[in-house]
């Protein structure tokens, strides 16, 4: 079988051929028909990712599949159409994986969404609703909303009742993050954040998926009693928090890293699962696929991610067996 594989930190990652794998205990075999590209991903190929798998790793955190084979002790039967959140091992045509990792996906969610659902929304969910509690009336600020996280998190700002304001650079971009229903969208490059985002009221809670420079500007507009959530540097550089200030204003910065929720406390993501699959099922949230690749040309996929070119996730499919 056909694998997007990692050899080592100092190696692009690249398509391989191995054997078929067996399921061993109580793992289940799942054939994989989709898997989504996350920035994790990339972290991950460079040996940076805090959650690494040993090398040779086969990369891809999400996927969705068809159950092929079950243990006597499955939660799963024979054919149940899942999706994985297991950190590593989707870009492959097939694997096998712990039932505690997988989880059922609604019959009208397609396999190209169900791949592309679990870590962006899971993770926007988590943070928004479990970490900051995010209140109905509530203004919270995205940044990096264009991308696969950034804009499930303008989409359930919005389900939750908040005034969503979207900081974005490019027209595809601010197309995609309007459709998603930001009520305001900035534009870093353009727009004083810190005085824009105050005369809109300030941000009581603010979800930064970029980090750097930027996250500054984002602390002083921030409200008293605001929250900031720490989703990942994609700028580049890790900011410098300042503790007094935090204490002045009494605003609280919270780190979320879905891969704990993954891995440790998947009772934690298969709730908020539940809550977003019904949202879905409602027609309130739709995954928004920037392009999609075959396996074969994971590479260019790859690529992609790495130079943001499209808005939303970038979803490989597997060739049909």
């Amino acid at each position: 079988m056909y694998i997007f594989q990692v050899k080592s930190n100092t190696m692009p990652p690249e398509i391989t051929t191995t054997d078929r794998p067996t399921p061993e205990g109580k793992q289940v075999a799942v054939r994989i028909h989709a898997c989504a590209l996350n920035f994790s991903d990339q972290l991950i190929a460079i040996g940076r990712y805090q959650d690494m798998p040993t090398f040779p790793a086969t990369l891809g955190m999400e996927f969705a599949g068809e159950i092929e084979s079950v243990s006597d002790t499955s939660p799963f039967e024979l054919g149940d159409r899942v999706a994985g959140f297991t950190g590593s091992g989707g870009l492959a045509e097939y694997g096998v994986f712990d039932p505690r990792y997988l989880v059922a996906i609604p019959d009208a969610m397609p396999f190209n969404h169900a791949s592309a659902f679990i870590v962006a929304y899971g993770t926007s969910h988590i943070a928004l609703a479990h970490k900051a509690r995010l209140m109905r009336g509530e203004t919270l600020v995205v940044t990096g909303a264009g991308g696969g996280a950034g804009l499930t998190a303008v989409e359930i700002g919005v389900q939750m009742g908040a005034k969503v304001i979207a900081v974005v650079r490019g027209a595809d971009k601010v197309a995609a993050v309007k459709a998603a229903g930001a009520h305001h969208v900035l534009d870093p490059d353009v727009d004083d954040l810190r005085e824009v985002i105050k005369s809109l009221g300030g941000a009581d809670v603010v979800y930064d998926a970029v980090g750097g420079d930027m996250f500054n500007d984002l602390f002083r507009a921030t409200n008293p009693d605001g929250r900031i959530l720490l989703i990942g540097f994609a700028g580049g550089n890790v900011p410098t928090i300042k503790a007094n200030h935090m204490l002045v204003k009494n605003i609280t910065v919270i780190g979320v890293n879905i891969g704990y929720y993954m891995k440790e406390r998947p009772e934690i993501m298969r709730a908020s699962l539940a809550e977003l699959f019904k949202w879905y099922e409602d027609g309130a949230l739709r995954p928004h696929i920037g392009a999609t690749f075959p396996l074969a040309e994971a590479g260019a996929a790859f690529q992609a991610l790495k130079d943001r070119t499209y808005a939303g996730k970038i979803v490989v499919e597997m060739p049909v067996s």
